[in-house]
């Protein structure tokens, strides 16, 4: 455990707070990209241009916002008290991180496919996998905020 002033806490918890905004909307936004990317023909204009925005978006908002969410989450999960690592909340929280990250991952890999004219999937598949985030979101926030258990 560190011990952080109040001040520099604050301080640590809202610039951690943005850089779970931008995250998520880039996660909420990539897997839109890939629903109209399926309709594109491949080697086209308009697949080009999906593949630049894609990879802007994913190299330029999503992956720094990701490491500034474990850095800066990290150094507030270090400063909190031993009984708190062992709460249901927090818990459950840290497992549902896990599961965001691991669809981070996957949509690094989406866009890997497309960047390279090798997607299979579906335009529905994106549609669905484009609402994971969200559903995500709404948890962790919940068990953030409300620590239920």
């Amino acid at each position: 455990m560190i011990e952080l002033t109040a001040n520099t806490y604050i301080w640590i918890k809202a610039f951690h707070i943005i850089a779970v905004i931008a995250w998520m909307a880039g996660l909420l936004y990539l897997p839109r990209l890939f629903v109209y990317h399926c309709d594109a023909k491949a080697g086209s204009q308009q697949s080009e241009t999906f593949k630049v925005m894609e990879r802007r978006l994913l190299r330029g908002i999503i992956n720094p916002a990701a490491f500034f969410v474990l850095l800066l989450g990290g150094l507030l999960l270090v400063s909190m008290n031993e009984t708190a690592w062992l709460t249901g909340w927090l818990i459950t929280k840290l497992i549902l991180l896990i599961v965001l990250f691991t669809l981070h991952g996957m949509m690094g890999r989406w866009y890997r496919d497309f960047s390279n004219d090798r997607n299979k999937r579906s335009s529905t598949f994106f549609r669905y996998m484009n609402e994971v985030p969200a559903i995500l979101m709404v948890f962790i926030v919940i068990l953030a905020v409300v620590r239920p258990f």
